[in-house]
């Protein structure tokens, strides 16, 4: 059977589902939508205690947030379960509690880590404390108690790297669960005024045969701007917002041991010397609107290693995202469409300083630090490279002014300075305006000056490449030049349609030095366009086919690549089971070569059969073209993973990823590997867990375990001490007997002591 015909088929299959009927389980006669809710907190008259139990004398009188709005599966409807929320306050805390009803033999909670909740049914307190669409804390509580927190921004989205200090406490009841946190006033930032007024909408994730999403606020789907969507909560007055000190000191110590000989791997190991770090970190409020801070001899080290990426068929350098403590406040006003800031460029460095501000919709934020370790992403046409720099300053500072509903414009300058010479600097100015409700125009240009070193050892392996039409080469030789790039994008989002349609371009001389921009030389023509369709009665609740077109030339009009790519996914009303089929035509050129039939055919499903096992696997198989080899490959990538819960605190999480190409005509290998990760955590308590992580990397044939034990008092106070074992597998080694040998290759323990000290 041919491709189209099996592609075809199976769309059939599923399109034939929506007609097969089921049984309505909520019918809601008697809701009544409310748009921009309002509500007045409580003011507290007596103590309340974190518990989870809302019978404290200091809940008395306080009037509930009722009548919440189903977004999911169903469209603004009524719920299948009742939700009551409550926002109380004294002079010293934000309280905030809710009521979750449902059958407690169902309810669906973990004693897990914090901010990995979202399998378990939890409740979301969500509020924008300026009112203006720019920027507002999100908070998550699970039936437990452990809590999510994240910063969300204007045309980012979520920040999970943010924390916020609070108390929380949860407990499972006769009629489902309760949660309930204090919030210190000196933690938040909101206007220094008598009478507050904030956006504010409680949010609940019910995890069933489907994930059913409730809100207090009735939400209308033409309307793209989530916080302007949310209600209002009036009567918090005569508080104060944050101001003081914070002083976050850390002790780190660790010793390393390493093969220094690989012929004889298992005789040359050698043991470092034990290191001791001291560090400390401190904030300043000014006021609740202007925020200093800044850290010596900074520990940016993560609790848990970046997981390894199958990078086998790619020329561009990988991304990781963002997990050191230090990059939270005020870094939302730094992101832009392009990703102009990069904040892991700023690799080792021994100290570091930020202010943040925001004087009315405009905010502010300003980054310097020394880094002893730099690295750059040399880009190219086709391909990037790292490029150590040693010792780099670099700052940073950017402005963005908020008006009407999501628009804003912002300016941006970076600048990085190589210690013994040689600089790149970034300028940038980016906005977005709303046309109409659903309608919206967005752009960015930037220009970009390189000063390079001149030091051609530092770019050895780089001799002979040049770029810009062999105008400059590649090796650090002491030229300058100045690049350019720019975007221009149009936004639609509805109820039913969306798209997303875009020209953006870098040319050859651009180079972003604190920003992940792996290529450049291209101009991308892009449209995305999507269509949502929402079945009653029917097995699947959510259909959404879509389409992507693609053109990318370089700046001397030869086309790159163009493609088109086909999807069309399905929610289903059990098991919280989805499908995602996709289809990619595509030409390219590469090497001077052009590939023409390039096609694949993905497809994607997840599922959640019981709160304790879930998985998804991901296979793509078609035409792509091995890019090492310069031919084209018939390639196959699966990728899988499988969450078991066998108690409500222990979790096993398992991945893999396994690629292969060959010859589609003589069978020839071109490359083959996989990668296997798993993570076991067991959580003791809320502060007390241990968790292990294993992986084996079949392409460097390569295996780690990472033991790691930890306590945390809150998101910044906490001890760890673990370890890290890496073992190789050593080829043609020892005596002429011993061909290969695989043995312990590297290790690493350590341990970390921090505390959070507020004034």
């Amino acid at each position: 059977m041919s491709r189209v015909k099996s592609t075809a088929l199976v769309v059939f299959c599923l399109l034939v589902l929506t007609v097969t009927p089921i049984s309505a389980s909520v019918a809601d006669e008697q809701y009544v939508p409310q748009f921009h809710p309002t509500m007045k907190a409580h003011q507290v008259r007596g103590e309340i205690k974190i518990d989870g139990d809302l019978g404290d004398r200091g809940w008395q009188g306080a009037q509930p947030a009722r009548n919440f709005t189903e977004h999911s599966p169903g469209e603004e409807v009524a719920p299948p379960v009742r939700t009551e929320a409550f926002v109380a306050f004294d002079d010293k805390n934000l309280y905030l509690a809710a009521v979750c009803y449902a059958d407690p033999a169902t309810v669906r909670a973990s004693m897990c880590e914090r901010e990995r909740i979202f399998d378990d049914d939890n409740i979301g307190f969500f509020f924008d404390t300026y009112g203006d669409a720019t920027r507002a804390y999100i908070i998550n509580i699970n039936p437990y108690g452990i809590p999510y927190d994240a910063l969300w921004s204007a045309g980012w989205g979520e920040d999970s790297n943010f924390d916020l200090i609070f108390e929380s406490a949860g407990k499972v009841t006769d009629s489902g669960y309760q949660v309930e946190l204090a919030i210190p006033f000196s933690n938040l930032r909101f206007p220094n005024k008598p009478t507050q007024e904030w956006k504010i909408d409680f949010y609940r994730h019910h995890q069933r045969e489907v994930h059913y999403s409730m809100s207090w606020a009735t939400y209308d789907p033409d309307e793209p701007c989530w916080p302007c969507k949310w209600g209002t909560v009036t009567g918090i007055a005569d508080v104060k917002p944050g101001k003081g000190i914070e002083l976050l000191p850390s002790f780190v110590a660790h010793q390393s041991g390493v093969v220094t000989n690989s012929t004889f791997p298992d005789t040359s190991f050698s043991n470092g010397d034990i290191y001791g770090d001291f560090s400390i970190g401190g904030k300043y409020a000014l006021s609740s609107d202007v925020l200093l801070e800044a850290t010596y001899n900074p520990d940016f080290s993560q609790i848990e290693a970046d997981a390894s990426q199958v990078d086998v068929n790619t020329t561009f350098a990988l991304s990781y995202d963002e997990r050191r403590p230090f990059f939270q406040e005020g870094i939302d006003v730094f992101r832009t469409n392009f990703n102009a800031v990069y904040t892991r460029s700023i690799n080792d460095p021994d100290y570091a300083a930020k202010a943040s501000a925001k004087f009315g919709r405009t905010s502010v934020a300003a980054l310097s630090a020394h880094d002893e370790q730099s690295l750059r992403i040399m880009p190219f046409e086709e391909w990037s490279a790292y490029v150590p720099l040693g010792e780099t300053y670099t700052n940073m500072v950017a402005a963005r002014h908020a008006f009407g509903d999501d628009n804003h414009v912002r300016a941006l300058v970076t600048d990085q300075r190589i210690e013994g010479g040689g600089s790149g600097t970034l300028t940038s100015l980016d906005g977005r305006l709303s046309l109409t409700k659903s309608l919206a125009v967005r752009g960015q240009f930037m220009a970009t000056h390189t000063s390079e070193p001149d030091d051609t050892s530092m770019t050895a392996y780089l001799e002979g490449v040049t770029f810009d039409d062999g105008k400059h080469t590649a090796a650090y030789d002491g030229e300058s030049f100045w690049g350019t790039a720019g975007l221009v994008g149009l936004v639609y989002d509805s109820r039913r349609f969306w798209m997303n349609v875009r020209t953006y371009q870098r040319t050859a001389t651009y180079r972003a030095a604190n920003g992940y921009q792996p290529r450049n030389n291209d101009r991308w023509v892009i449209g995305n366009f999507g269509y949502n369709y929402r079945p009653k009665g029917t097995i699947i609740y959510s259909i959404d086919p879509g389409l992507e077109l693609g053109r990318i030339y370089n700046f001397d009009g030869l086309r790159k690549d163009e493609w088109v790519r086909l999807s069309y996914g399905n929610l289903f009303r059990f098991a919280q089971a989805s499908i995602w089929l996709e289809y990619l035509r595509s030409r390219e050129r590469y090497g001077g070569t052009d590939f023409r039939d390039i096609w694949a055919f993905t497809c994607d499903t997840d599922i959640s059969p019981l709160k304790a096992v879930q998985g998804g696997i991901n296979v793509t198989y078609g035409n792509q073209i091995a890019r090492n080899f310069m031919a084209m490959g018939r390639q196959t990538s699966v990728s899988a993973w499988l969450d078991i819960r066998p108690t409500d605190r222990l979790l096993i999480e398992n991945g893999a990823a396994y690629t292969k190409s060959r010859d589609a005509d003589t069978n020839e290998e071109y490359f083959e590997g996989y990668i296997l990760h798993t993570r076991v955590g067991y959580q003791f308590s809320r502060e007390l867990s241990l968790r292990l992580v294993g992986e084996y990397n079949d392409f460097s044939e390569r295996w780690s375990l990472d033991p790691l034990i930890t306590y945390r008092i809150n998101a910044f106070s906490t001890f760890y001490a673990g370890a890290t074992y890496d073992y190789s597998k050593y080829h043609n080694c020892g005596f002429d007997e011993i061909n290969t040998l695989t043995c312990l290759s590297q290790r690493q323990f350590f341990m970390k002591l921090q505390y959070l000290f507020q004034t």
